[in-house]
């Protein structure tokens, strides 16, 4: 197994877990709250307290909570079905996305189909919502709140964001929200994204950005990762690799007012110094 192998196997097991699989691998430590259990102290060496990202499935009220301090508003949330909104994520997508009546729309990690399904309301019964999971636990989950919200215009596909299983120039909009970060070849994403979007199409994603180099320790560590914290890239290096992939009018936001919900992931680390929220933008000229 390669390290990116080993890497996707990790944050697979860690958000099958999150979709509530009891078959899914536990971490090798013990789990209090985050993807893969406790992330590193500020010294990058010790266990601590937990990462809450993309950490376990979040009991409803907190993961509304969650949701409501990243800018979801209450229509939002009572619209969906219990068990949508997962309580993981960075941002709101879906906000920045100015999405229309009959485009088509991909969400990178589309996990229990929150974003997919506030996307449906916007491009409407002759739009098109295709969420993206690697793991088929978030799949099922995402399938089952789909048929009880009755939304026959979002389909679930299983694949890589690697590699996404999407016809060439088929997309208006990409969407993804705390992702991105945890691809071992996050340039190969950016590749594809631009392969699926149609010439003027837009890549309008929410994701943890590094805003100084991390620490060596938290790249490699399995929580941090799996925590969308130890593979979050450098602002330049985002910019590079999105011009690199042929994208237009690149945008990376850095989003200071994140910091005091990105500390909350991982108490005590200084996390907060080094990760924020960010608002990606880009166009397919």
């Amino acid at each position: 197994m390669t390290d990116h192998d080993a890497a996707r196997a990790s944050v697979r097991a860690a958000y099958a877990r999150a979709a509530g699989a009891d078959s899914a691998p536990a971490p090798t430590e013990p789990a209090s709250g985050g993807c893969c259990g406790p992330a590193p102290t500020a010294a990058a060496d010790a266990k601590p307290a937990a990462s809450g990202c993309c950490g376990e499935q979040a009991a409803p009220e907190l993961a509304r909570i969650a949701a409501e301090r990243l800018g979801y508003g209450a229509e939002d949330l009572g619209a969906l079905s219990e068990g949508a909104n997962l309580g993981l994520g960075c941002g709101n997508p879906t906000a920045i996305a100015a999405l229309e009546p009959g485009q088509t729309v991909v969400d990178l990690g589309s996990g229990g189909g929150f974003d997919c399904f506030l996307a449906a309301r916007a491009v409407g019964p002759e739009g098109r919502v295709i969420g993206i999971d690697m793991t088929p636990e978030m799949l099922s989950k995402a399938r089952t709140n789909a048929r009880k919200l009755g939304l026959a215009q979002v389909e679930f596909r299983l694949g890589e964001i690697e590699a996404l299983p999407v016809a060439d120039g088929t997309v208006d909009v990409i969407l993804s929200n705390c992702v991105v970060n945890l691809s071992p070849d996050k340039p190969r994403v950016l590749r594809e994204c631009f392969r699926i979007l149609r010439p003027g199409g837009r890549l309008q994603i929410s994701d943890t950005v590094a805003v100084k180099p991390l620490p060596e320790a938290w790249t490699t560590d399995e929580h941090m990762m799996c925590g969308c914290m130890g593979g979050a890239a450098l602002v330049t290096d985002l910019e590079r690799w999105l011009t690199e992939a042929g994208f237009a009018e690149v945008s990376v936001a850095v989003k200071e007012d994140s910091r005091d919900i990105i500390a909350d992931w991982a108490p005590g680390t200084g996390v907060e110094d080094y990760v924020l929220s960010a608002d990606i933008t880009a166009v397919k000229a």
